[in-house]
């Protein structure tokens, strides 16, 4: 964009970066100036246009141009992509994104990949380590489970293999074949074929499975032969049948087949009830080669060293005698990579941790600390929310982490709900004032204390307001109706911890990061409760667990498709009169199956551009523009919106125009509630944060509206919500402990912690450092114990005087 110079000339270059007419979702027009070389936060409430402001335009502009700058085959994919919808940028310098990464990283990543370390561990084994005498150096290749050099040649790396067994093949030995002893197998026609094939091969059929001898239950469930015989069906009356060919496959084979090959995501997860993860015999789960496996250093093999907290990886590089100047030189820089992931408070991590298993906010802060080591200087790096999973005691680490980003000459933006974090910032952009529709404006852009002034910004009544009274702290704390006992837990970090989640209240889960707050509740509780549901006298009925896990990986999935209202919308379509007279069926107007959708992008409205070393990105389709579907199907007509303009609009608008429909009334009505208004019903599952999903997905437990005793638990609902959307969802979780359930939450947020009626508080530190219960009681008495790293923080809250 060239501006004209007719204006004064500037002595310095120009310190801010201007945005000028910036209309990404739901930017109404924006300009704004912000410094560069600052501390940078943009506040306001979930769905306000901040992230659309920060990464929709800043992050996405600053991309463009990078891509502009380095090849021609990008300006191609430029056209493609789009550039964000602003008029101009100027002053924007190249940025790294640190999103909370909506996409979960594959089983193959681990900590020691996301932050490169992994590679500084190798080439130390490659240079400096000990190998058995004769032994050729291995490349640091070899040492990489991820590449055929350094595999184990059994497991292909992965460190385990799929095994059935027959207790897994068949749960009930008590039926027969013909019964459904083996659960294994498809179900329909297919079943039917190889139980018939059995049959004929002179196999007793209607026999209780039990009863059958050994060797003949092996070869049914274990054989590789695939025998084949002449099946003579039994006639039935209405249909003659053909005798046929029919060929036998065992259940194993079936199982591994249908695991390793199938297409379908559901058949796959049906095959994988049947399989149980075993180490690999050949490298007993180290996922290595033998070669590798032979070169040691200090001592110990790589896998072992990738298997130790990095604060004990850390110990053992330091007290190693180096052997060398190699050695000193590839120890030290591994140290030096080691420090910034420990200073931000993931120390417990080990190496070898696979990425799935990491919270958002965990993956969030290896790659800061990764960017830390970087040494970049000059450039903007844009954060979404990097608090997320942090203690209240961590949360200072991470100011340290910002502040050293900024001194190294780098400008930071931070998309940021947590108070003490805007509290912090050198500058505010408060976008607002409320959600969707009705946000989308810059409030105030400007030094953090002056936005005490600005009339009609949620986030200036929370950061300076003498804390109006919660609706929590000052009501009776409510008895507990019964418990769940845990006895001798031990997994990850928890040794032989026992303990009691109270029914019928509100119970809040604290401790810093690491310290096993969600394998205690995700994992084991979770799974506990899961077992024994079946129980007729287990006092809960029903356990309904709400993670931060997005509700579909692609733009076909999306609010209306999740919670069932498209369901309801397509009825009222296929009743309309163009409809009916066309003959035409709900599949219609779905945007999943050939018929009504637009075929150039199969219904997704959008279409895929792969980028070469990047992910890959979505850009509107250019046949229906985004509208999913064909122009035919546009043209029928419920009072006077077609299908796409429905998907267009917001859950509050929606609940207007669908008043008089109950079925969709009450779905809308839920979202509502929990203070999603602003999301459009056909919003892409990939378009929604982590906090967005949660509560779309509770939304739709409480238009379910249950009467059995259900148990809640959800992992840090408080995650990307502004202290003001908070509120709404505290009355939600609230209200169904009213109405006799019980709730379970993993929470780092004191307001919450403080409203709940009892909290079990993990630690004392992370990782090895952790796994005890340090507290449990009311919130009154946690926070007066002194082993408590919670304690302090839950004091304050309880007593907003003494902030």
């Amino acid at each position: 964009m060239h501006h004209s110079t007719a204006s004064a000339p500037q002595a310095r270059p120009d310190s801010f970066v201007r945005v000028r007419g910036a209309r990404e979702h739901n930017l109404r027009d924006v300009d704004v100036d912000i410094p560069r070389d600052a501390l940078t936060v943009f506040t306001g409430v979930s769905g306000s246009g901040k992230s659309s402001l920060a990464f929709g335009t800043l992050y996405a502009e600053a991309q463009r141009r990078y891509f502009e700058s380095v090849a021609p085959y990008a300006r191609r994919l430029i056209h493609q992509i789009g550039a964000p919808k602003v008029d101009s940028v100027t002053g924007l310098p190249p940025a790294v994104s640190l999103e909370q990464r909506r996409s979960s990283p594959g089983s193959r990543s681990s900590v020691g990949t996301v932050t490169l370390l992994s590679n500084s561990l190798r080439m130390l084994y490659s240079r400096a380590g000990t190998y058995p005498p004769g032994a050729e150096r291995l490349d640091s290749d070899a040492f990489s489970p991820n590449t055929a050099a350094g595999a184990c040649p059994a497991c292909h790396g992965l460190g385990s293999i799929h095994r059935t067994s027959e207790e897994l093949l068949v749960p009930d030995p008590e039926l027969s074949i013909r019964q459904g002893a083996i659960a294994a197998w498809p179900g329909a026609w297919q079943g039917k074929n190889l139980r018939d094939v059995l049959e004929v091969l002179g196999y007793d059929v209607d026999a209780p499975w039990r009863e059958l001898a050994a060797k003949d239950r092996e070869w049914i469930l274990f054989t590789e032969e695939q025998p084949v015989v002449t099946v003579h069906p039994v006639r039935d009356a209405d249909r003659i049948q053909r005798p046929y060919q029919g060929t036998y496959m065992s259940a194993h084979r079936y199982v591994m087949r249908t695991f390793s090959d199938s297409k379908s995501a559901t058949l796959r997860a049906r095959a994988e009830r049947f399989l149980a993860d075993s180490p690999c015999p050949v490298c007993a789960g180290r996922r290595l080669g033998p070669a590798a496996l032979a070169v040691t250093f200090a001592g110990r093999t790589i896998a072992e060293l990738a298997a130790l907290p990095l604060t004990a990886l850390d110990g053992v590089l330091a007290s190693a005698a180096p052997d060398g100047e190699a050695a000193r030189v590839l120890a030290e820089d591994l140290r030096s990579r080691i420090g910034p992931v420990v200073e931000l408070g993931l120390g417990y991590l080990s190496l070898d941790r696979t990425a799935p298993t990491l919270s958002a906010g965990e993956l969030q802060r290896l790659r800061l600390a990764t960017q830390l080591r970087s040494g970049l200087f000059g450039v903007v790096y844009v954060l979404d929310e990097p608090s997320a999973g942090l203690h209240p005691a961590d949360t200072e680490a991470l100011l340290g982490v910002l502040d050293r980003l900024k001194a190294a000459g780098n400008t930071v933006f931070v998309v940021e709900h947590h108070l003490d974090v805007v509290r912090h910032a050198d500058w505010l952009v408060d976008v607002g004032p409320l959600a969707g529709e009705h946000g989308g404006r810059v409030l105030y852009s400007g030094p953090p204390q002056e936005l005490a002034g600005v009339a009609g910004s949620a986030t200036a009544r929370h950061l300076f307001a003498a804390r109006e009274p919660e609706p929590g702290p000052g009501r009776e704390v409510r008895e507990a109706s019964g418990a769940v006992r845990l006895t001798g837990v031990e997994r990850h970090n928890l040794r032989g911890v026992d303990a009691e989640f109270p029914l019928g209240v509100f119970t809040a889960v604290t401790g810093v990061s690491g310290s096993g707050k969600s394998t205690l509740v995700g994992q084991v509780l979770a799974r506990e409760v899961g077992e024994r549901l079946a129980d007729p006298g287990y006092p809960v009925r029903r356990l309904v667990e709400v993670d931060q896990k997005p509700i579909g990986r692609t733009p076909r999935s999306n609010l209306a498709t999740y919670t069932g209202l498209f369901d309801v919308v397509r009825k009222l379509f296929t009743a309309a009169p163009q409809a009916r007279a066309r003959g035409w069926k709900a599949g219609r107007f779905s945007f999943n199956v050939p018929g009504g959708r637009c075929e150039t992008c199969q219904g997704e409205g959008f279409v895929s551009v792969e980028l070469l070393f990047l992910p890959s990105t979505y850009a509107p389709c250019p046949e229906c523009a985004g509208a999913r579907y064909n122009t035919e199907t546009l043209e029928v007509r419920y009072d006077g919106l077609n299908i796409a303009e429905v998907l267009g609009l917001t859950v509050e608008s929606a609940a207007a125009f669908f008043a008089q429909v109950p079925a969709a009334a009450r779905s809308l009505r839920a979202l509502e509630d929990i203070g999603l208004g602003y999301l459009r019903l056909g919003q892409p599952a990939t378009e929604l944060s982590g906090g967005e999903a949660q509560r779309i997905k509770l939304a739709t437990e409480l238009q379910r509206r249950r009467r059995d005793h259900t148990l809640y638990v959800l992992d840090e609902p408080t995650t990307g919500l502004h202290p003001a959307d908070v509120r709404v969802l505290l009355r939600q979780l609230h209200g169904l402990v009213d109405a006799g359930h019980s709730v379970v939450v993993v929470e780092h947020d004191m307001e919450v912690v403080a409203g709940a009626d009892w909290v079990i508080d993990l630690g004392p530190g992370g990782g090895a450092d952790g796994g005890r219960i340090v507290a449990a009681g009311p919130p009154a008495r946690v926070a007066r114990e002194a082993a408590s790293r919670t304690a302090p923080y839950l004091a304050r809250a309880l007593d907003p005087g003494s902030r």
